[in-house]
């Protein structure tokens, strides 16, 4: 005999597949699966959703996942705003949440809008301490600000880093670093590694005064925008 309890379906959490061009990324990696299935969640990925990140559909079936509709799930995390074509899969009810990029992607938001999805954007959420575990923006700046270092060193005419040999010394290069967040903190950063000289500025063109003990004993001075 029954026991006359509905049986309610989990909720279900989809990650699709990137499809913007050079976008390697993937929204949820296989070992956060076991934690969101503890919690009560189903994972649908979508097949070849990690293979940009080299995570064959493999390694998300051994952490719990299933292959499947991603795009069908109550909640879809993808990492790069939505094209048209992707906004048209969603339904009403659902909820989107990703690097949504509101400010430059306004008819995609307002599609999702009047579609019925709640869309939030991740790169919204403040940096503030209670808001620390969602703080997914900081992450990837600090990977930018890496690699912005490196592909400037690789473009560059000449040496980062003050070279000293016996045919001579090469003075090490001066570097301008636009903007004092995570990126720019983490460009700073690198100077243990090529040595450079960094100018900084926030969004008013003047050093923030909140980032001076994140910007290590690196040569700073400020411009205003219109000396930029």
């Amino acid at each position: 005999m029954g026991t006359g309890r509905a049986v309610t379906a989990r909720p279900t959490v989809g990650v699709v597949r990137e499809t913007n061009d050079g976008e390697r990324r993937v929204a949820l990696v296989p070992m956060i699966v076991p934690s969101l299935i503890k919690k009560g969640l189903d994972v649908v990925v979508e097949s070849g959703a990690g293979l940009g990140a080299l995570i064959p559909d493999e390694a998300y079936v051994e952490a719990g996942a299933r292959i499947g509709d991603a795009w069908s799930a109550d909640v879809v995390l993808k990492v790069a705003p939505p094209s048209d074509a992707e906004v048209a899969r969603m339904r009403s009810g659902q909820a989107l949440i990703g690097f949504l990029a509101p400010r430059n992607a306004e008819n995609q938001i307002g599609a999702l809008a009047a579609a019925g999805v709640q869309a939030f954007a991740v790169e919204s959420i403040p940096r503030i301490s209670r808001a620390q575990v969602m703080d997914a923006l900081s992450s990837q700046a600090n990977v930018a600000g890496y690699k912005s270092v490196l592909v400037a060193a690789t473009e560059s005419t000449r040496f980062f880093p003050m070279l000293t040999t016996a045919a001579g010394t090469v003075k090490p290069a001066t570097v301008l670093v636009l903007g004092v967040g995570v990126a720019g903190c983490r460009r700073l950063a690198s100077k243990n590694v090529v040595a450079l000289l960094e100018l900084m500025l926030d969004e008013s063109g003047a050093l923030a005064p909140d980032f001076s003990d994140e910007i290590l004993d690196g040569a700073c001075v400020t411009r205003s925008k219109e000396n930029v």
